[in-house]
Parts: structure tokens; C-alpha cells; sequence
């Protein structure tokens, strides 16, 4: 909020990023200022203006009365850019989207005119700032009015926590991916508090999957006339531009993602740009109040995003997707490699292209198995996953880090001579061959058995050593949640007794079974 009243730029950074990769985008979108806590200072170049977050808020920072009454001279207009946020480019660098500040009240007026958004809620701040649903949470409710409330570091892998903050403060809106609506609710179930979500008059959600399971269980805790709302939207068209509600008889094999917000307009074009009829899959093609400014410094990228059609600019997508006889859009999948994971959008050839910089690889090709991690595929013969690990720490941030790394020493070839994905082999073998063990180490007592039969129960694996990394056989932030609130539940854990860094520090069976 201070950067947008001062006519600043917003541009957030994740401090998980590794320095590398934090160091090419302040090039990249040539910051001059970066606003940051003390921590993660040693992570920025110096050459930078850096100004100590921690600082400011203890009052050692100077502070100037005539800065700060200049505010009012400052003028922004709707066509100067508000923020910029990265996603995921195939080139290997990342795409600086560009949105404007028309852009984004327009896309505010049209929540609010839809009742996603009212002046009298009280939000709840969930989205890390690698989101950019974190700027409408912010940003978007203040400037409507609403009230905000921030978490404590960590709060969000906390359903207990979450779940107290929601009652306490009658919080009236979260906005979350369905694995935490999962976790969150099943952890209600549990609980004898059935009044602790009874305040929330919407839920929204996107970018995962959906299973029936979890509707009924949503249904189950919330007020009646509790709103449940699919969302779908890339950031070049201003975080969300469909909207769909969703009921408890709702088909969760195809969710709708609803039709456009006001002032929107959605186009499925085949790849000649004709329009499709309904039922015959096409491009998504979005206009309106919501479509970006384009690319920052390229140029070349925008003018292939944007097309104009009928004199109105439209955005492609690159999602394949259908329209029903109710006039409902159904996503259908990507023209391209481009996936989503856990709600966050990856090209696939950013990854490759970074394992491709090793001089020992000749070939690669990554891809997401069963929804839930991802794979890289890699031909060498001098090299080891702990190296192709580390490389990718160095460079990528934490979610585009591939959970296994198969070492082949040639890639299967169809005969145009590109990569056969189909005859790629499966990740699904044994714990032994994944992590290069010399045996597989079975349970040696009760406690280990139990740990080992929640393991294969999340991990959807039928046997695993306890001595094996989780992390190496598709681990990731959201399986060790649903690890911690597990031992929690079965093992009757008193709070604070354990906690979820712990399970990230020591990743095994063996270690967990130590730590509980």
C-alpha cells in the first residue's frame, strides 16, 4: 500500500528464492529500491538500495514529515503500471507481467458487482506474494473498505490456528487452493467446534483439482447460505476473470470455471482465431478491463500473447477449454507444457533449460505425474540426483524444483527424433532404486509401522524405506502439512510439541519416528 501511495511500483520477491534467481529479476525489471527484512539482506547485491523492513517498524529509520505530506502532490493515472508479478517463461527466464491501475480497480469493481467482494467483509490474508491473488487480498480490500487480517509467519500451516482466527475475528472471506481447504476442514471435522466457521459468506478457490470429498466436507461446516466459488484466471488478465458457484451436487470430475466477470469477455477460438461452437474444444481467448500492459522488456513475447480481434485486444490463454449448453466454460488442458502445480503456473522449459546449463546433461525433459509432483528426466552418464538437486536449489524457487530425478542414459527418441514422453519410464518403482539405497529399510517397531503406513497412505506408495527422503518421492510443502496434522490426530500430539520445520529439518521415517 505504501508503494502504490507513494506512485511506486510493486514488485514482490519471495525470500524463499534462492540469491541467484533474486538477483536476475531486480536486474530484470531494473528495481532501484528493494524493501526487505533483515534476514534476507545478505541475499541482495549490493549495488541495490536496500532499506531494512525491520528497521522502519522499530523506528530507528528516520522518518521525513515533508516525505510523507508530498504524498498528496503525487498523481497516478489509470495507464501507469500499479505491479508487476513473475510467471514462469519457457525461454528459462522468467515473464514480467505488467498490470495497470486501471486494470486492477476495474477488476475490483467487478468482484464487488459479482458479491466475491463487499465492503463490510473481513478477509483473511492467505496467498504468499509469489501469488498474485496476495495483491487483491491486501490491496483489493482495504481500497474497498473491508477489513484485512494478517496471519503470524507459518499461521497458514496451521489449521487450528486458521481455524480460531476465522471464529475470533467473524472473518467473512478466505481465498485458498483446494489442498488447504482439505487440510482445514478435515481437521474441523475432527474438531467438536461445529459454530467455528459459521461467520464465512465465501469461499474461493482455483488451480487443483477437485474431489467430492472435499465439497461434501465444505458443505458440511459452513452457514447455508455460504458461497463455495471457482476461480480461473492467468495474471496477464488481473488475477481472476471466470467465476463459477459452486453447489453440493456439483460433478467434481469437471468443475466449471464459470463464466466472465463484468467487464470481461471470454472467446474459445480454434488455431485459424475462428470461433468455436459450443461443445468443441478451442483456445481461451480473454478481453476486457482486466488484460495487462504486457511484458515488461519483451517486447517480441507480448505481441504473441496479444491479439486483437473485432478492434477489442484479447489475451491467449494457451488453455484449451470447452463451453456447455448453460453457457458454462470448462477447462480442458494446455496447448503447450505449461502446467499448474498447487496453483502456481510452471513452463516446464524454464526447469529444463536451467538442468540443461549442467555441461554433463545432453538431454532433459520434465513433467508433472498424478497432479502432485514433478519429474525430471535426464540424460547423462556423469552425474548424481544430489547434484541435479543442488543446481536446481541454486537456481529455481522451491516449487519448481522437481521432487525425483531419473538419470537415464539416453532418452527414448519417437521418430521425428524428439523426446517419446509416452515411453518415458514411470516414477512409480521402489524406494530402493529412487534414492539409490543399497536395501530397503523396513519398519524395525509399532511406532515405525504406524508412521510407515500414514507415509504410503498420503504419498499413494505401497512400500517405502524409512530411511528414504521425502522429499525425493514427491514430498513437498503441502504433503508435510498433511503429515503434521496426521500425527497430530493419531498420535493425541499436544500443541506445540511438534512442528511442521521440524518435519521439513528431518525428512525421513526414521527421523520423524525419533522426533514424535
Amino acid at each position: 500500500m505504501g508503494i502504490e501511495m507513494a506512485g511506486g511500483v510493486y514488485c514482490p520477491l519471495s525470500p524463499r528464492d534462492p540469491q541467484h534467481r533474486l538477483h536476475t529479476l531486480t536486474q530484470q525489471t531494473q528495481s532501484r529500491l528493494v524493501l526487505v527484512h533483515h534476514l534476507t539482506k545478505s541475499k541482495f547485491h549490493y549495488n541495490i538500495v536496500i532499506l531494512d523492513i525491520d528497521l522502519i517498524v522499530c523506528g530507528n529509520e528516520r522518518r521525513d514529515k515533508g516525505a510523507v505530506d508530498g504524498l498528496s502532490n503525487i498523481s497516478v493515472k489509470e495507464d501507469d503500471t500499479a505491479y508487476i508479478i513473475f510467471t514462469s517463461g519457457s525461454t528459462g527466464t522468467p515473464k514480467v507481467v505488467q498490470v495497470r491501475h486501471g486494470n486492477f480497480n476495474q477488476y475490483i469493481y467487478s468482484l464487488v458487482c459479482g458479491d466475491v467482494l463487499k465492503e463490510k467483509d473481513t478477509i483473511i490474508q492467505i496467498a504468499r506474494c509469489s501469488f498474485d491473488v496476495h495483491v487483491q487480498e491486501i490491496l483489493g480490500t482495504l481500497t474497498t473498505g473491508a477489513t484485512l487480517v494478517m496471519l503470524h509467519s507459518g499461521g497458514i500451516t496451521d489449521p487450528k490456528y486458521l481455524a480460531d482466527i476465522i471464529k475470533k475475528k467473524n472473518i467473512t472471506c478466505i481465498t485458498a487452493v483446494p489442498t488447504i481447504l482439505q487440510i482445514l476442514f478435515a481437521f474441523l471435522q475432527q474438531s467438536t467446534d461445529v459454530s467455528a466457521l459459521m461467520s464465512l459468506r465465501c469461499i474461493c478457490t482455483g488451480g487443483e483439482m477437485w474431489s467430492d470429498s472435499l465439497v461434501t466436507l465444505i458443505f458440511s461446516s459452513v452457514a447455508n447460505d455460504c458461497k463455495l466459488w471457482n476461480l480461473y484466471g492467468p495474471a496477464e488478465t488481473t488475477i481472476v476473470c471466470t467465476v463459477y458457484r459452486i453447489n453440493l451436487m456439483a460433478n467434481t470430475q469437471s468443475i466449471a470455471i464459470g463464466r466472465p466477470l463484468s467487464n470481461y469477455r471470454c472467446m474459445i477460438m480454434n488455431q485459424y482465431l475462428q470461433s468455436s461452437v459450443t461443445g468443441q474444444e478451442g483456445e481461451l481467448l480473454i478481453g476486457g478491463v482486466g488484460v495487462f500492459a504486457g511484458y515488461l522488456g519483451r517486447d517480441d513475447l507480448t505481441a504473441k500473447a496479444l491479439v486483437e480481434v473485432d478492434d477489442e485486444i484479447f489475451y491467449r490463454t494457451g488453455d484449451l477449454v470447452r463451453i456447455d449448453s448453460n453457457g458454462l466454460l470448462h477447462y480442458q488442458g494446455r496447448k503447450d507444457h505449461q502446467i499448474k502445480l498447487h496453483g502456481q503456473r510452471i513452463e516446464l522449459g524454464e526447469i529444463e533449460r536451467c538442468l540443461l546449463s549442467i555441461t554433463s546433461i545432453s538431454a532433459c525433459v520434465v513433467m508433472k505425474w498424478n497432479d502432485d509432483y514433478l519429474v525430471a528426466y535426464v540424460q547423462s552418464s556423469h552425474t548424481n540426483e544430489e547434484q541435479l538437486r543442488q543446481h536446481c536449489q541454486s537456481h529455481l524457487p522451491p516449487h519448481m524444483i522437481p521432487s525425483i530425478f531419473i538419470i537415464l542414459n539416453k532418452l527414448p527418441l519417437n521418430q521425428n527424433g524428439k523426446i517419446d514422453r509416452k515411453l518415458l519410464p514411470s516414477p512409480h518403482f521402489s524406494s530402493k532404486h529412487l534414492t539409490n539405497s543399497i536395501e530397503l529399510l523396513l519398519p524395525i517397531n509399532d511406532f515405525e509401522v504406524n508412521l510407515h503406513r500414514i507415509w504410503c497412505d498420503i504419498l499413494k506408495q505401497n512400500q517405502i524405506s524409512t530411511d528414504t527422503n521425502i522429499f525425493t518421492i514427491g514430498g513437498h510443502s503441502l504433503i508435510i502439512m498433511q503429515l503434521f496434522h496426521r500425527y497430530k490426530s493419531e498420535f493425541h500430539l499436544e500443541t506445540n510439541t511438534l512442528s511442521i520445520t521440524d518435519l521439513f529439518q528431518h525428512p525421513t521415517i526414521i527421523h520423524h519416528a525419533q522426533l514424535i
